[in-house]
């Protein structure tokens, strides 16, 4: 499934504005708050992934691989 620019910077916008609201009261809350920001970053790096030093790869099933740049010379 393929989303536009403009979805995935709504859906960027909706996580950040989640992030800005919560608050932890325990372990639980920890781990939806470490969630959110790996879903920010993902959603980030999916908009400008000259950002970031890692590139997304989505495989199949719906996991996902990191890879780092390289830069040629």
């Amino acid at each position: 499934m393929n989303l536009s620019p403009k979805s995935i910077e709504t859906l960027l916008d909706l996580v950040e504005i989640k992030l800005s609201c919560f608050q932890v009261h325990d372990q639980e809350d920890t781990r939806e708050l470490t969630v959110l920001e790996r879903c920010r970053n993902e959603l980030m790096a999916i908009i400008d992934p000259k950002d970031s030093g890692e590139v997304l790869v989505f495989l199949p099933g719906g996991r996902e691989a990191r890879k780092s740049k390289t830069k040629a010379v």
